[in-house]
């Protein structure tokens, strides 16, 4: 009877492990940011939701696969799910880089229209390759960081600006500098050597990233709100019990709803921090500001060129 029991008990151990799921989740940003902050939130909330049967492991800070990596990385089965920056695929296409049009939304009200009129056509597009975007929240606006003063144009040109997708690398090459393509981890130590000597990022990723320790000047310009996106392989989502479907959805709705409002508070946050830190808080000169005015409405006009039938209903969509 003792080894009859004994064998039940290893039966029934051997149907949980079976029947529990493991996912490792990458993301390409550190533990002190409110990105990975949500992502943890959403984590939990799935792991609590799934009642055991889905585990979910996060491995922030690049630790486990490089930001650029990650999609690829779900498109091949390396993971199952993961955290990447949409418009640093705009190469691949240019749907993916709508959110990062300067100067087409410049507000978080305006973001969260270009998103609604956006997600449709990057859902369908995602799910051509095999993802189901789960969710997505902006960093805060895009805005100016700079080693030195930059009182016009003419302070721009011919400095290295560090660029992390295709739309800053155009930025810097039409203001006359030259794109150096570097992730977040490692620019202060760029900064530091003199790798890069500007740069467009949110008051977030400065904060987080202590850049203020380099860069001594900020101008809060808020060209663009890009938004990271957290999506899963629809082969492993199919492959899950639907209570567990479930879980990952809700967890997935309320990280948006929670991480919109978290980047709203995180920019006030972080303009603090950059004063309280030394940095210079000034608007833009005028003339930097006609300049990058001139940029974004050229690239608006490139990118509906180049983004076809899909792209101009995103954009009639947002502008009605």
């Amino acid at each position: 009877m003792k080894k009859l029991m004994m064998f039940a008990c290893l039966a029934a151990t051997a149907v949980t492990v079976q029947a529990q799921t493991k996912w490792d989740l990458p993301s390409g940003y550190g533990a002190n940011t409110f990105q990975t902050q949500n992502l943890e939130q959403f984590v939990k909330d799935v792991n609590a939701g799934a009642a055991g049967k889905l585990v979910v492991t996060l491995h922030p800070g690049a630790s486990l696969f490089k930001q650029p990596e990650i999609k690829r990385s779900i498109q091949t089965g390396l993971v199952p799910i993961g955290e990447f920056i949409i418009s640093g695929l705009s190469n691949e296409n240019p749907l993916f880089g709508v959110d990062s049009i300067p100067f087409l939304a410049t507000s978080y009200a305006e973001a969260r229209k270009l998103y609604a009129a956006a997600r449709p056509v990057q859902e369908k597009l995602l799910a051509s390759q095999g993802l189901k975007l789960l969710y997505s929240v902006p960093w805060p606006g895009q805005s100016l960081y700079s080693v030195s003063a930059i009182n016009g144009p003419e302070d721009i040109k011919g400095s290295k600006m560090r660029a992390y997708n295709p739309a800053t690398t155009k930025i810097a090459q039409m203001l006359g500098a030259a794109p150096v393509t570097i992730q977040l981890p490692e620019l202060g130590q760029a900064l530091a050597t003199g790798a890069a000597h500007n740069f467009l990022t949110s008051s977030a990723s400065g904060a987080d990233g202590k850049l203020y320790e380099q860069a001594k000047f900020f101008y809060p310009v808020n060209g663009w709100y890009p938004r990271n996106v957290v999506a899963v392989s629809q082969k492993a989502f199919d492959g899950l019990d639907k209570a567990s479907q479930g879980a990952l959805l809700k967890a997935a709705a309320e990280a948006e709803t929670r991480g919109w409002a978290a980047s709203e508070k995180n920019d006030a946050d972080s303009m603090n921090v950059l004063r309280t830190n030394g940095m210079t808080v000034a608007p833009p000169a005028k003339s930097v500001s006609m300049a990058l005015k001139s940029i974004g409405e050229k690239m608006t006009t490139d990118w509906l060129a180049s983004a076809g039938a899909d792209g101009k209903a995103i954009i009639d969509a947002y502008r009605k």
